[in-house]
């Protein structure tokens, strides 16, 4: 037997060689186009080389590239699979020239069969009942002259076709002329070969095949016949065998013409032999030989209960037991059928549907009933190059009827995610009359109208995404937001008044909608902000349940008057599958909802079939969306605040303060442009350099956060940790308001106290559940005290703070980077854990700090501190805490050059002259008072990094820092933050080390980039099948690669083809007081040096005037515009804005509707449009500049 083979070939095929390869303990060999990098086949090969990069003929068909790859591997053999290569006779000549087997028949059977015409002129010389047709014409005039003699409709093909291609139907001279030069450079583009032929064409003919397998002796066998009559456009999509409702003897005959001509050419290895038949003369006719495996080679093994690809390897490796003896043991049992699984759309014409696979699950296949041949799993990419075949899906029974119901089965609970699938069409065939009677032909398909539950992106909005309520919940330790609605009190609404479950999932519309078409009927509701509603081109109303019917086109506009965000909430809702327990998008993490991200045009989006088309429910007018000029948010007060961070008479203004929204606000967080801050301290001590800085700790979503002397509104999409303080909270049932905040609106915060805000929260929570009116009073709150307990003192203290109404924030000990603390805070989680509170929602700890997530209506803050008061005495009394640790070895580029390119783009974008351009690796040993950079490169990989937190910067990336404090480098961070940061990029912000888990902004100085934190859809088995690496208290140790390898261990960690060295551990407090106490003197010294080294970089800064940067982003002043004389129309922003893109020159002439300036505003691209027809006058407004709210950005002459 070989010890090692190649497969020849991709997809579903060279995976299910893979698994024949595997028993029989032969070393398979991949080979790939960089367009299939993510295939199955690749990954599970024993060794896996690239093609390079491009189509087929670039790859899998360049014989020079797959020769290479046979002798790299030291393979002895080749398997060509189907398709490609597997019927070159050149091919097999050069494989067996250059010492390998060629796991097939032999290159002069290839040429034999290969022609259509030479196969013919075999079968008749072998008595094969055959069609009347031609040898090969010449011109279009010979066609018509045999075809006049043949009768019409005649087939013209391709001699050298397959799969369907090179193959017409002709009805007339007319259409036979029309295709003859169509079919002969349909030829010589796929098959090098121009030759073509005719054939009597019969309208209602079964295609059936017989699978043989010849031992190239002489002895050859068959396997029964196949019915392969469902084809599209010539292309099979249903394969089963025995092929059902055949006269008596047909299937004999079959057999035996079959065997008869195999072996008149001693045929070797597998092949097909085609035939067509005619149900209404109960006759057959010989149609051609394939000489390869055939797509539907699974059903035959399925019935006979034999292994064609192990047959084939043996017979190459000379193993193989003689053919009588095989088929002495074999018997036929039950009946197979096969399904093909396409990723093309069937209500678009069966357009090609290639892209980003989010989301694969099969039923589970046993591989006897049910089995599936794939090669996909979520994260894989359908290229636009190949077949779009992504699995065959075979049933197998007892009966006909019951292996159908069994293949229906399996492809009703197949899911498929990213790209579209015939899989729904699949099951309309299955139901289809001429299939279930077993009577169908090869054209029987064209009578079957698809039906699809779908509806179609024609415009996309602003920024349209699937969301449901309440979002992704219990990730928030991992730095995974909950996302969901932003006004989900809207949202809400909207399923209600269609009868919805609560956590349906609609879409959200941000400033300007989608426009759908769609493909069934279906019922639908929009709330939130009033949007102007089209169905056909005549007006809906909002807040009303309203049917669109099959066919219709839903035209959503732009947002009118107030308000950023509408729903659309259809009956039933969206069908997008969970990802983390929810079907919410995140756009930043890229994952959920619709391929994680914003709709396209283009996009198909699935409903449930069979809704009820009832409607006219209509939102009382009370709960329609009324919005205010000032709009009045609600804030528990804290947790930190005045006096320990901001002055009292801050505090009192920051309250009276009628704020503005600035234009760069998201789902992320809602900037606030107000009075700078008064802080009662210079600086954030250990924690940075600026006053608002804190050691990192949990946020709660809705809280206001100062981020610097910004202070901005933490949105659901929001971080879930970080270091900065948060002054004061959005009550939960005021968070909706959120998503309705736009750019240029104002906000008042008002305090309530916590029995207020969760008596608001159940009102709220009522009007939603009742559709009625709730009208609970309320009255603004006395500023007090956030800290709602104090337990112990000093290093023991315990400090319970509220965080808005629904959060305790507990933190621990003095605020310093003190390890014991985070240990008491990991001991206090554990114990937190393990009471298995019912209304727990999230524990989230920081670096010396835990937050507690909870739901009020099933535990209170009362029942929640009397827990925790006795929790952390039972932590006290522990003496040596011991916690698992992990030591993680990750590759590091040093100064990577994403890292420089995002420095490059940071001096050219935001601040040229800051302190740590253009070498940050520079500004941190300057800060630290290292005699040259490589000291700053021994420190990195020396250190061994505990991982204090996870989400610092979303996604699992782990804020952490060096066990050993001589190894702290300490930093600050960008003033103000990049606006791009490469994902995995590791920085040092404070005394902290942070990878970035995905591509954002960001502030820390930067050291260079490693490999994957977070996964989003395949995991290696070094993530423990969580989406995230690293744990609480793993220790990293970096060693250093290349940026070339590290590019390459990138691409290949993900496939599971690099592996990471983990070694499991543990750490004990003792121990480390013990190492401190040791080193206690060297430690002091090193502290004391940084700290001279990092007041004198501060002292530069003041005397330089770096300090401190202010930005310009500010929108004008009202009252700039002078009014226009007449037949002038001003283009105005309807939203304050940075202006991107002015698209007309001065004196252009512009149509109604024409964009004409795009804005960017909540961290979206804003289109502005022409008024009216006429000439541009004016430009007053250039790219990069602020623009306000009703500012005239253009002027247009009107004509």
């Amino acid at each position: 037997m070989f010890k090692k083979l190649l497969i020849a070939n991709r997809g579903a095929i060279a995976a299910r060689i893979e698994r024949t390869l595997q028993d029989l303990h032969v070393g398979s060999v991949a080979v790939y186009s960089e367009a299939d990098l993510g295939s199955l086949h690749v990954r599970n090969a024993d060794l896996a080389i690239s093609l390079g990069e491009g189509a087929a003929a670039e790859t899998y068909l360049k014989t020079d590239k797959i020769l290479a790859a046979a002798r790299q591997a030291g393979a002895q053999a080749i398997h060509p699979g189907y398709g490609f290569l597997s019927e070159n006779a050149a091919f097999a000549e050069e494989c067996e020239s250059q010492g390998f087997a060629f796991v097939g028949p032999t290159p002069e059977q290839l040429r034999t069969f290969g022609l259509k015409h030479t196969a013919r002129d075999l079968a008749a010389a072998q008595g094969v009942p055959m069609l009347r047709g031609t040898p090969l014409l010449n011109t279009a005039q010979d066609a018509t002259d045999a075809a006049t003699q043949i009768g019409y409709p005649v087939m013209l093909k391709s001699t050298a076709g397959g799969g369907g291609i090179g193959m017409r139907v002709c009805y007339s001279e007319e259409e036979l002329r029309e295709a003859f030069d169509k079919v002969r450079q349909l030829g010589l583009n796929n098959f090098s070969d121009g030759g073509v032929f005719i054939e009597k064409y019969i309208e209602h003919a079964r295609h059936l095949e017989v699978q043989i397998f010849g031992d190239g002796q002489g002895e050859v066998i068959a396997l029964g016949v196949r019915d392969c009559s469902i084809q599209r456009r010539n292309q099979k999509v249903i394969e089963e065998t025995p092929a059902p409702g055949l006269p008596d003897g047909i299937a004999e005959a079959l057999c035996e013409a079959a065997i008869q001509l195999g072996k008149a050419t001693h045929y070797r290895s597998a092949g097909t032999v085609e035939f067509v038949y005619d149900s209404d003369v109960k006759k057959f006719y010989f149609l051609e030989v394939n000489t390869r495996l055939q797509v539907e080679h699974g059903v035959t093994e399925q019935v006979w209960g034999v292994d064609l690809v192990r047959w084939m390897v043996e017979l190459a490796a000379g193993t193989l037991p003689p053919l009588s003896t095989l088929m002495a043991s074999l018997t036929p049992q039950g009946h197979a059928i096969q399904a093909r699984l396409y990723a093309e759309d069937p209500g678009r014409n069966f357009q090609p549907s290639p892209g980003l696979v989010t989301h694969v699950h099969f039923p589970p296949a046993d591989g006897k009933a049910l089995r599936i041949d794939t090669w996909i799993e979520a994260g894989a990419e359908i290229p636009a190059f190949f077949d779009p075949m992504v699995a065959k899906v075979i049933a197998h029974d007892s009966t006909r009827q019951s292996a159908l119901a069994r293949l229906d089965e399996a492809l009703a609970k197949t899911e498929i995610y990213g790209v579209e699938t015939n899989c729904a069409y699949l099951r309309q065939i299955l139901a289809y009359q001429p299939f279930v009677e077993s009577n169908p032909w090869t054209r029987c398909l064209e009578g079957l109208t698809y039906k699809a539950n779908t509806f179609e992106v024609l415009v996309a909005g602003t920024q349209t995404t699937v969301q449901d309520f309440p979002g992704r919940l219990g990730y928030w330790a991992v730095g995974i937001p909950p996302s969901g609605p932003m006004d989900s009190r809207s949202f809400q609404m909207a399923n209600r008044l269609l009868g919805n479950a609560a956590g349906t999932a609609g879409l959200e519309i941000t400033m300007n909608g989608p426009t759908l078409r769609f493909n069934t009927d279906a019922v639908v509701a929009i709330t939130g902000a009033e949007i102007v509603i089209e169905l056909d081109g005549q007006p809906c109303p909002m807040n009303t349940a309203f049917r669109v019917c099959a066919g219709s086109v839903l035209k959503l506009g732009s947002i009118v008057r107030k308000g950023a965000r509408s729903y659309l909430a259809l009956r039933g809702g969206i069908v997008v599958p969970s990802y983390l327990g929810s079907c919410s998008t995140f756009i930043l993490g890229q994952f959920g909802g619709h391929a994680g991200r914003a709709l396209r045009v283009g996009d198909v989006l699935h409903l449930p079939p069979s809704q009820s088309l009832a409607d006219g429910a209509v939102l009382p007018v009370s709960l329609a969306l009324a919005l205010p000029d000032v709009q009045t948010l609600r804030v528990i007060y804290g947790p930190h605040a005045a006096p320990e961070y901001f002055t009292p008479a801050y505090m009192e203004t920051f309250l009276a303060t009628e704020w503005e929204i600035h234009f760069n606000s998201s789902r992320t967080g809602i900037r606030l442009i107000g009075p700078k801050p008064e802080w009662v301290r210079e600086s954030g001590g250990e924690a940075g350099l600026h006053p608002s800085n804190i050691h990192d700790n949990p946020y709660a979503i809705g809280a206001v956060d100062f981020t610097g002397d910004m202070p901005v509104i933490l949105g659901p999409d929001g971080p879930s940790l970080g270091g900065f303080v948060c002054p004061v909270t959005v009550i939960s049932a005021d968070l909706w308001k959120l998503g309705q905040l736009r750019a240029g609106d104002l906000v008042r915060f008002v305090p309530v106290d916590l029995p207020t805000a969760h008596s608001l929260a159940r009102s709220g929570e009522a009007e939603v559940q009742t559709l009625e009116e709730q009208s609970p009073s309320w009255e603004r709150a006395q500023l007090s005290s956030p800290i709602v307990m104090t337990e112990g003192e000093g290093s023991t203290r315990l400090v319970a703070r509220l965080s808005g109404d629904a959060n305790l924030l507990l933190e621990i000990g003095d605020p310093e980077l003190d390890l014991t603390l985070r240990f008491r805070a990991h001991a206090l989680m554990r114990a937190m854990e393990a009471q298995n509170l019912n209304g727990i929602i999230d524990l989230t700890p920081g670096i010396r700090s835990l937050q507690i997530h909870y739901a009020s209506n099933l535990i209170t803050s009362g029942q929640l501190l009397s827990i925790i008061k006795q929790l952390w005495a039972d932590v006290l009394k522990k003496t040596n805490l011991r916690v698992p640790s992990r030591i993680v070895h990750l590759p590091l580029s040093w100064d990577d050059p994403a890292c420089q390119l995002a420095i490059r783009k940071y001096m050219t974008t935001v601040r040229k002259d800051a302190p740590w351009c253009p070498s940050n690796l520079e500004f941190i040993r300057r800060i630290n008072d290292l005699g040259s950079i490589d000291d700053v490169y021994n420190i990195v990989f020396n250190a061994s990094y505990v991982v204090m937190g996870l989400g610092d910067v979303y996604l699992g990336a782990p804020v952490a820092t060096p066990l050993d404090p001589r190894h702290r480098l300490v930093t600050t961070k960008y003033n103000p933050a990049r606006t791009w940061t490469a994902e995995n990029s590791v920085g040092i912000g404070g005394a902290y080390l942070c990878v970035y888990g995905m591509e954002g902004p960001g502030g820390y100085q930067f050291v260079g980039r490693t490999l994957q934190m977070w996964m989003r859809y395949r995991m290696p088995e070094a993530f423990q099948g969580k989406s995230w690496l690293l744990r609480f208290f793993d220790q990293v140790r970096f060693y250093p690669v290349s940026a070339e390898e590290l590019e390459v261990i990138r691409r290949d960690f993900p496939l599971g083809r690099y592996d990471i060295k983990i070694e499991q551990t543990e750490i004990a407090l003792s121990d480390y007081h013990a190492f401190l106490e040791q080193h206690h003197e060297a430690i002091s010294t090193f502290q004391k040096c940084q700290q001279a080294a990092f007041d004198a970089e501060r002292q530069r800064w003041i005397e330089n005037g770096t300090a401190n940067f202010e930005s310009n982003d500010v929108a004008p002043e009202e009252g700039e515009d002078v009014p226009l004389a007449n037949g002038l129309q001003a283009v105005e922003s309807g939203i304050a804005g940075n202006l991107w893109q002015v698209l007309v020159s001065l004196n252009d002439r512009v149509e109604v509707g024409q964009v004409v300036v795009v804005l960017e505003s909540m961290k979206m691209e804003i289109s502005l449009v022409a008024p009216c027809s006429g000439t541009v006058m004016e430009i007053r407004v250039q790219p990069g500049a602020p623009v306000r709210s009703g500012q005239c950005v253009i002027v247009i002459k009107e004509d």
